[in-house]
């Protein structure tokens, strides 16, 4: 059980980088003005979705089977239902990212840099969230 563990986290990190880094690129993708930077930016964007989204497949498919095998004990835990609808958000957050490479790709975007400087901090304060409640498991 500590292997899926181990590579649950490891799987979740690299969905992370993504999460985290995906945004950053929304901010200057929005600033850029020339054609061949928003070719780049577009090619950038596609390649690290593709990426984070492996991770994410595996941290959620390794975490669902490290939910099953540990259901009996956390089941009744307020912690591992509040965990698991921050990673619904993430879920959402990532959908939300392929419709915003969507937008770059057809020239529709309609937000600032500043907006996507405000998305860039969502993922992290979730991030902040599922780890205390991970590792410290508070009771209500």
């Amino acid at each position: 059980m500590l292997w899926i563990k181990a590579f649950h986290i490891i799987f979740a990190v690299s969905w992370y980088a993504g999460l985290l880094y995906l945004p950053r690129l929304f901010v200057y993708h929005a600033d850029c003005a020339d054609e061949p930077g928003k070719q780049r930016f577009q090619l950038m964007e596609r390649r690290l979705f593709n990426i984070m989204t492996i991770g994410g497949t595996g941290a959620i498919l390794l975490g669902l089977w490290l939910l099953h095998t540990t259901w009996a004990t956390w089941s009744t835990s307020g912690w591992l239902h509040t965990k698991l609808a921050l990673v619904a958000v993430l879920i959402a957050f990532h959908g939300w990212c392929a419709l915003i490479i969507r937008t770059f790709r057809a020239e529709t975007n309609r937000h600032s840099a500043r907006f996507f400087r405000l998305m860039n901090e969502l993922p992290a304060l979730i991030l902040v969230g599922i780890v205390i409640l991970a590792v410290v498991k508070p009771s209500a």
